[in-house]
């Protein structure tokens, strides 16, 4: 039996997703693409899973489309490209939608829809070996991931229009200094960082943290108006639920709050 495109680990409330092709530099193939949909629906449906970690295996995190299977598919490349980019997309998807939070942890470069996969975590950690490539101008090809919608917003149209069309690598540096990731790390001390990082947020009101997720996606369309009314009912509700309840009565106690 082949061994799996991306394996899984739980322990104390984190689920860790490692991308495991590190002989193909973790490329994404229909394989990868079908086993991160699966593990993104377990993630999200698991209650003792409060969040969830996404990194690397080997030298880099990853290098995008497996353009080898890409050249394979010949004239039936645009039905093939299609088939897994849909496929990709269903597994993006539900790790930018799940009621818990996300963290990548960038172990190396990021390319392709790697970049696209790397920019997705609420908390994204980078080590100070990892860079960042739009390439899909490169090799003729346009962006996958979510790319196209995550860009502009982190880090500014013209930023994004530059990455996409001229492919100019990002280092590590860079990247956190425009908002591309959210810090680096030194390579030895990117998986403690991470763990620690995940075990707070797990330890953490993750239903208003879903909210808080819910809340910035939804901004990115809605008009003022709209999302001061989405504002209102949403802290309603934290309010009247038991995180909101719990945390108001330790903030009164002063102690640190339990949540569930």
């Amino acid at each position: 039996m082949n061994s799996p495109a991306i394996t899984l680990d739980i322990k104390d409330g984190v689920a860790w997703l490692t991308l495991a092709r590190p002989e193909k530099r973790n490329a994404v193939d229909p394989e990868f693409a079908l086993r991160l949909h699966e593990l993104a629906e377990h993630c999200a449906a698991d209650q003792q899973i409060r969040c969830v970690v996404l990194t690397g295996s080997g030298k880099f995190f990853c290098v995008g489309g497996d353009i080898d299977a890409f050249s394979a598919a010949g004239e039936d490349a645009e039905a093939a490209v299609g088939a897994l980019a849909h496929s990709f997309h269903a597994g993006i998807h539900r790790l930018a939608t799940m009621e818990k939070p996300l963290v990548t942890a960038i172990n190396g470069p990021a390319a392709g829809a790697g970049l696209s996969l790397a920019i997705l975590g609420d908390i994204a950690l980078a080590a100070a070996s990892a860079h960042f490539t739009s390439a899909y101008s490169a090799v003729g090809l346009t962006p996958d991931g979510g790319a196209s919608w995550w860009l502009p917003r982190l880090i500014g149209m013209r930023r994004a229009q530059e990455m996409l069309f001229t492919n100019r690598r990002i280092g590590a540096e860079e990247a956190a200094q425009f908002g591309l990731v959210t810090r680096v790390v030194t390579d030895d001390a990117l998986r403690a960082e991470a763990s620690t990082v995940a075990s707070a947020l797990a330890k953490g009101p993750i239903r208003a943290l879903a909210r808080c997720r819910a809340l910035l996606m939804e901004s990115a369309t809605a008009d003022l108006s709209a999302q001061l009314e989405r504002e209102a009912a949403s802290i309603a509700e934290s309010a009247g639920a038991a995180e909101g309840r719990e945390g108001v009565a330790a903030f009164l106690a002063k102690r640190p709050p339990r949540f569930m």
